[in-house]
């Protein structure tokens, strides 16, 4: 009797062991880590992005009206003059361009400092007000 319940019991042990490696094994792929982090001047090997691969082209006007100055002049939310409106707009022209991307650039009255726009470029936010300009006159 006591060697089949030892022969049970070892049975069990193995049994058990092969179950809680299983366990271990889908925990570690659960927990284990969705990405690197790759400072400058480190060797990352080839998942580091090459210089070359980003874009050091400026979005044109419409893409960067489209991206972050249509939820205002689209609508007209918060005061802002809607695109091709042209009385909207007419006052704003004549202050001229420099001052009207100056104003873009560092914000005026209820639009935040390049209209929230924290990726944009000075030069980005610049061909945005001409391409306004030119869809409002």
């Amino acid at each position: 009797m006591k060697r089949v319940l030892a022969a049970v019991l070892l049975g069990f042990g193995l049994t058990t062991g092969a179950v809680m490696a299983n366990v271990e094994d889908e925990i570690r792929s659960r927990i284990t880590p969705v990405g690197e982090v790759c400072v400058q001047g480190e060797d990352c090997g080839e998942a580091a992005a090459s210089e070359e691969s980003a874009s050091s082209e400026p979005r044109s006007g419409n893409e960067v009206y489209d991206d972050a100055c249509a939820a205002c002049h689209a609508s007209g939310a918060a005061g802002a003059p809607v695109m091709g409106e042209t009385d909207a707009w007419s006052d704003r022209i004549d202050k001229g361009l420099e001052t009207l991307v100056d104003h873009a650039i560092n914000g005026f009255n209820s639009m935040p400092a390049k209209g929230g726009c924290s990726s944009c470029s000075d030069e980005e936010i610049e061909v945005a007000v001409e391409y306004m300009i030119e869809e409002s006159e």
